[in-house]
């Protein structure tokens, strides 16, 4: 017997007529009714049509991660950004950067698009290249996951997997697509990590969005991610920073491999200490310099500190948002989330000092801080590796999951 059904309401179910039925209105249990108070009313962002690839991005859902609330005593939020059409959160830069780029004459119809990106830059920009005629060119390191790869080609992209070598390398995939686009007539390469159209695209609609949507719980507190180019991390402080004038903690989120981490707690001290042994098995974020698009926030002191997660710690929780929560998201959204967890440890500590050094401790209202990170990207373009036994124990990375999860790497 099967049953199409549509919204409830009133305590009932309509089902839809089909071959079986004609129509039926059958009762649902009270814990299955929707509260309407509890999810709000659907913003006019969902409930008007959008037009094409390009209005899909952007306006993604705030989602509450109940179980991590719970365990930390705040409030934490995670900005849905898989859900883009590109299905990450590079979407909003691809379509900022190419914009810029029509504006200022640099690309013209029929024109070439060339980047360098670890993928998910690389595919927002093929996914708008296909609706706006334009041919894709993507130079990548050859670390990064065949799904990725696989993805770009299917969107007619040109990809070239190159050595990954560091930034001053003539070789690093960077300089190979800014040579590539030098070459071309009507060629421009988008140069993501220092075009400042990226962290543009955070401070016009990213930065927004969260504040909007943190609004009916209180409002911000605290705001947290990882970074690879630096535009989200950038963008979305210098708006959060403006708003609040100030008052809203923005923190960055390191792996192993990256120097930012050290960077920021020296007060830009240390320059070269990469923290952990080689590099992160992350993909797309961390550094091994301070991009233009981060060194405004980072001059201004806009940065209020930074975390370190190990790998081993970030395909732990990877493996319980499966477990628990029922996400499949990829690393970096783990590694966020996790470092939301430490923020929450650390922001707690300094409201219960600061409540003890008041004239009334215990009159101190304890309010529950709000905290927001960016859910970057689905696992999809990291299935072969990350739910791979074979790859995780290549990384050493097989015996920090638990028992338990180890039934979600399902390859060998």
């Amino acid at each position: 017997m099967s049953r199409r059904f549509i919204p409830r309401w009133n305590g009932l179910v309509r089902v839809a007529p089909d071959s079986t039925h004609r129509g039926l209105t059958l009762p649902i249990r009270r814990s299955e009714r929707v509260d309407r108070k509890a999810y709000g009313s659907i913003s006019s962002a969902y409930s008007q049509p959008v037009d094409g690839f390009t209005g899909a991005i952007g306006n993604t859902p705030l989602i509450h991660l109940k179980r991590l609330s719970e365990q930390t005593g705040c409030e934490i939020f995670g900005k849905a950004e898989f859900l883009n059409p590109g299905g990450s959160v590079k979407d909003r830069a691809a379509l900022w950067i190419i914009k810029d780029a029509e504006e200022k004459g640099l690309l013209k119809r029929g024109g070439t698009v060339v980047e360098g990106t670890a993928g998910n830059t690389g595919i927002g920009l093929a996914h708008l290249c296909r609706s706006r005629g334009y041919r894709c060119i993507i130079y990548m390191p050859n670390t990064q996951s065949p799904e990725k790869i696989n993805v770009l080609k299917k969107l007619g992209a040109e990809v070239y997997p190159v050595p990954a070598v560091p930034f001053d390398d003539p070789q690093n995939y960077n300089h190979q697509a800014a040579r590539c686009a030098e070459s071309m007539e009507n060629a421009v390469w988008t140069n993501q990590f220092d075009n400042l159209a990226n962290r543009q695209a955070h401070i016009e609609t990213t930065g927004p969005e969260i504040w909007e949507q943190t609004l009916p719980v209180g409002g911000i507190d605290g705001f947290i991610c990882s970074t690879g180019t630096g535009g989200t991390l950038a963008g979305v402080t210098r708006y959060l920073k403006s708003k609040s004038d100030g008052k809203v903690k923005c923190y960055l989120a390191d792996p192993p491999g990256s120097v930012l981490y050290n960077y920021i707690q020296s007060n830009g001290k240390i320059t070269d200490k990469r923290e952990g042994n080689g590099g992160s098995v992350t993909e797309g974020i961390g550094q091994g310099r301070i991009t233009n698009n981060l060194a405004p926030e980072i001059r201004d002191n806009l940065i209020d500190g930074s975390f370190y997660i190990p790998d081993q710690d970030s395909i732990k929780l990877f493996f319980e948002l499966i477990d628990l929560d029922g996400f499949s998201l990829g690393l970096s959204s783990a590694l966020n989330l996790l470092s939301t967890v430490k923020l929450a440890e650390k922001l707690k500590q300094e409201q219960q000092l600061a409540r003890q050094q008041s004239n009334h401790p215990d009159g101190h209202p304890h309010k529950k801080l709000n905290l927001v990170t960016i859910l970057c990207d689905y696992s999809t373009n990291y299935q072969s590796k990350l739910f791979s036994k074979s790859w995780l124990k290549s990384k050493g990375l097989f015996d920090s999951i638990p028992d338990h999860l180890r039934q979600y790497a399902i390859l060998e």
